[in-house]
Parts: C-alpha cells; structure tokens; sequence
C-alpha cells in the first residue's frame, strides 16, 4: 500500500526581501510563515538566493530558514513563463527579470497563491491577477 501525498492548500512564495527579513525572524514574516504552517500551504522562494547573502548574513539562521521553506529551481520553463511575462508586460531589466522569476515560480505552484513582497507593483502587473501579491 503507497501513502498517499499529502497537496498543500496554497503556496506563500517570499521574494528576496521577504526572504532575508525571515532569516532574523522578522515579526511580520514570522507571523505570515506561522499562519502559512496553521493553514498547511507550501512556503517557498525561487532558488536564486544567493540575493541575500551578504558578509553579515547569518549563516546557520540563514540554513535554517531555508531548511523550512522549498527552495524551488529555476528550470527551463520558469525561465520561459518569466520571460514570457516580461513579453506580455513590456517590462524589462534585471529587477524586473527578478520578479517575474519569481512570479513564474508562483504560479507553477499549488494555488492559491499568496506573493509577499517588498515592491507589489511589479509582481501584480507580471501575475496577470493569478495570484495575490502583498506589500511586506
């Protein structure tokens, strides 16, 4: 007999900032990941973390944090959905191309999606009002 998987009622994706200001648990984040744990959604960011590392990070904090969260690949078809969005929005640039990478990676997951984010106006033009983007 398999077990069966277990489908997670939503996805909280963090962006680069949401990411970072989880490392020191910052209130806020804290409370967006506990409430994320309470409701059984998927907490996840793209895999381009190394935004965050800075000489000051701390390391183990920083592990741990990923440890508890799913650190989803760029892969051929995010980088595709990214660039196609960027497309459709007329948008472009390497922060630009940030968000609309984790964008595409929010909407490859399980719905409904909640976006945190430090800057909401470009990931809500990019997402097409897929997934629910907010001001972190």
């Amino acid at each position: 007999m398999t077990r069966p998987t277990a489908t997670p009622a939503g996805t909280l994706a963090l962006d680069s900032e949401g990411l970072s200001r989880a490392v020191p648990r910052d209130r806020e984040i804290t409370e967006w990941l506990a409430l994320a744990r309470a409701d059984d959604m998927r907490v996840l960011t793209s895999a381009a973390i190394v935004e965050v590392v800075h000489p000051r990070i701390n390391r183990p904090a920083l592990e741990w944090t990923l440890s508890r969260i799913v650190v989803q690949p760029v892969t051929e078809s995010v980088a595709r959905t990214a660039a196609a969005l960027l497309a459709d929005t007329g948008l472009h640039g390497h922060g630009h191309a940030i968000d609309a990478r984790l964008v595409a990676t929010a909407l490859a997951a399980p719905a409904p999606v909640t976006v945190l984010s430090s800057d909401p106006e470009h990931p809500t033009a990019l997402c097409g009002g897929r997934v629910t983007v907010i001001k972190v």
